[in-house]
């Protein structure tokens, strides 16, 4: 499988180096080894049997959905580089994002009934 990274460049996947980005993301977390090297391998086999060739941006996605549910810090810090974060507006967004629960929307002319 070939990434094509933001500036266009082409290289082969490298399970190893998400890895190291997933270790970096989950240091002094509550995450083993295992659990890391799962996120990986279910990132690879998913991207694999979508296509040959993938977009970093898609990998990205792929890693923090799984990271979402694995630990929310390790989330935030993979977003952090992922995302390229430069101010801490980026951080209070991203949690922002984590933590959004939203009520279902009300239909036109919905409410409460009248007697």
């Amino acid at each position: 499988m070939i990434v094509i990274k933001r500036s266009g460049a082409r290289q082969a996947f490298d399970r190893a180096k998400l890895i190291g980005g997933l270790e970096a993301a989950a240091k002094n977390r509550p995450v083993s080894s295992e659990q890391l090297a799962e996120v990986a391998r279910s990132v690879e086999d998913e991207l694999r049997e979508a296509c040959a060739e993938v977009s970093s941006e898609v990998v990205g996605r792929a890693v923090l959905e799984r990271l979402r549910d694995l630990d929310e810090v390790a989330y935030v810090r993979f977003a952090s580089v992922y995302k390229g974060f430069e101010a801490v507006d980026d951080f209070r967004r991203e949690v922002g994002l984590l933590t959004k629960t939203t009520a279902p929307k009300r239909s036109a002319g919905a409410g409460p009934a009248r007697a």
